[in-house]
């Protein structure tokens, strides 16, 4: 019975804490911790409790990356107590986003190339930075000249404000900036 309130103890100490599995082979088990749960107080008394545990041999953590490597007896079921146990804990397993994706990174890339050539092309005048906002005010004054000022699917009002927002954020300018 002493299990049970050590488990709701745990419980109650943790808000759910995102994990993924690593790697599942015979008698070993890794886990990596969402990066916004890697404190050193969370991640020990994740291990402390685990090594608790009759079928688990051994428990290593490395905050910095967030992995947790449990050693167990490696018997028919033992992930699935293992499983259970993190579970009690407050322990959920999700896919764990670390940074960008793949698709985002070959994006970013894409961009920043692009960004590299208008700008080596303008001999440095200007860069998507400038361009992108300027295109959107070009649309914004096209939608007010063809539709005045009636709201449509995309009113130029809409342009008009990604323009500025879009012109402010590419371009770091602070509200006390002059």
């Amino acid at each position: 019975m002493p299990q049970i309130t050590e488990r709701t103890s745990l419980n109650t100490s943790f808000n759910p804490i995102a994990t993924k599995i690593i790697s599942d082979t015979p008698g070993r088990l890794r886990l990596r911790i969402a990066p916004g749960n890697r404190q050193a107080e969370k991640i020990q008394h994740i291990a402390n409790f685990l090594t608790a545990q009759p079928h688990i041999t051994q428990v290593r953590t490395n905050i910095h990356h967030g992995s947790i490597l449990i050693n167990h007896d490696g018997q028919t079921g033992t992930v699935g107590e293992i499983s259970a146990t993190l579970r009690d804990i407050g322990i959920i397993f999700a896919a764990i986003i670390q940074g960008k994706t793949e698709a985002a990174t070959s994006i970013s890339n894409v961009v920043i190339d692009l960004n590299q050539r208008v700008e080596r092309a303008t001999d440095g005048a200007v860069d998507l930075r400038f361009l992108f906002p300027c295109g959107l005010s070009i649309l914004a004054m096209r939608q007010l000249i063809v539709k005045g000022l009636q709201f449509e699917v995309i009113p130029w009002y809409v342009l008009a404000w990604y323009a500025f927002d879009s012109f402010l954020k590419l371009n770091n300018v602070v509200a006390g900036d002059r």
